[in-house]
């Protein structure tokens, strides 16, 4: 029997019905499936749905995140705080101390604490600081916080929309300002406040090694590059000396005895461990990293830093704009004789703070350390010495002339 017109046309219209509940039912689904899930004991309140606060990375590429991977005491604060003040970047300092804070009394053992720090680090990128609720003491409630450790380190936690008491091209406003100022922490504004930003940026000297973060450079959500900031080791040993003394005691007798103490027997110094196995991995250019790593020295930025900061900044495509402009001028002509009152401030002269650890240790001291760290010094273009004399002619650089070429 021929069909009319009519019925035609009336089964057409059903059959696209049909198609768009479909794709809108598969649709859902998959949105659903793909949200990333917050950990389990983390207790989230009615007022925060997922569907309200949606993640916005950009799958062309043009939204990118970037990882600062450093050690303690290698300048990572000073470098940092260039990002900070870009004002198309969401930079959060040391998030993973708060995870650090919350197991430290548990029998977290290295393994869990660095999957529970990919865990946090992919939703921070993502930009659901609500995660962050899982290691706060106590509890935020609704959301909001007064015990974000070093929140005032990050600008983007200081300023609109996330605290209306500073403009947003704040320069030179303290961690203690913000703090008092800005009051309780309203994470969900953080997070509304992150998906604004072209870019999240978070440092961290808590993640040993680049292949520790495998996971995270392979998720295609993510768009994510590794900055890791090396410094002479020397240096950084001699800056955790007079910062953490109480970690080095044999250390700062020597020091004061000119003698090297009994009982000190350092078979491997962990910086040069770390950053050996990290930049051999790195430079060895696996596919996972590739195109994803660059190498920078602190020296080589303490030296030159708006050329160094230009040079970076230009191969992410990030401009340079007057507020970093005016931080740098503002916090690289600090005084020269660091004591420490300067532990945690990135103010000083930063050129000549760079190699001012070779007046800090004796010859003996460094010496010893160069037979544990040779590898490394020479891996990342840092000279050995070889007298007391060569040791404390500052006017005679340690650091070598190399460049690496950036995401190879």
């Amino acid at each position: 029997m021929q069909c009319s017109w009519k019925v035609v046309i009336l089964l057409t219209l059903v059959y696209m019905v049909i198609q768009y509940t479909i794709i809108q039912s598969f649709s859902t689904m998959t949105q659903n499936v793909c949200r990333p899930s917050h950990p389990a004991n983390h207790s989230i309140s009615h007022q925060h749905h997922p569907e309200e606060h949606p993640y916005t990375f950009n799958s062309s590429g043009k939204k990118q995140h970037i990882l600062i991977l450093a050690a303690t005491r290698s300048g990572s604060s000073f470098f940092g705080q260039l990002f900070n003040h870009h004002p198309d970047v969401f930079y959060l300092y040391e998030p993973l101390n708060q995870i650090q804070m919350a197991l430290q009394s548990t029998q977290a053992n290295r393994r869990m604490i660095l999957g529970a720090s990919r865990d946090l680090l992919r939703g921070l990128f993502l930009c659901d600081l609500h995660l962050l609720e899982a290691y706060i003491t106590p509890a935020p409630e609704n959301h909001i916080t007064d015990h974000l450790k070093r929140r005032g380190a990050s600008k983007a936690l200081c300023t609109p929309p996330v605290c209306d008491s500073f403009a947003p091209h704040l320069v030179n406003v303290t961690e203690a300002e913000c703090e008092q100022k800005c009051g309780s922490l309203n994470l969900t504004l953080a997070s509304q406040a992150c998906q604004q930003r072209g870019s999240v940026v978070i440092k961290t000297v808590r993640v040993p090694e680049v292949s520790d973060v495998k996971d995270l450079l392979e998720d295609p959500r993510l768009n994510l590059k590794v900055i890791q900031l090396v410094r002479d080791p020397r240096g950084v040993l001699a800056s955790r000396m007079l910062a953490f003394p109480e970690n080095y005691p044999l250390m700062r007798l020597w020091k004061m005895k000119h003698q090297k103490p009994e009982g000190l027997n350092l078979t491997q110094v962990p910086v040069c461990e770390d950053f050996l196995s990290s930049v051999t991995t790195a430079l060895s250019q696996p596919a996972w990293l590739r195109g994803r790593y660059m190498l920078v020295r602190y020296e080589d930025v303490a030296s030159n830093t708006l050329q160094k900061v230009q040079e970076i900044f230009e191969t992410l495509a990030l401009p340079v704009d007057e507020d970093i402009m005016d931080w740098i001028d503002k916090n690289t002509k600090g005084k020269y004789d660091w004591s420490p009152m300067d532990a945690f401030s990135t103010k000083r002269d930063s050129a000549t703070n760079s190699e001012n650890w070779r007046l800090k240790l004796s010859f003996g001291m460094v010496e010893y350390l160069q037979t544990f760290c040779k590898t490394t010094l020479n891996q990342l273009g840092y000279k050995i010495v070889n007298s007391s004399t060569e040791l404390k002619n500052v006017s005679l650089s340690l650091v070598e002339g190399r460049t690496w070429k950036p995401f190879q």
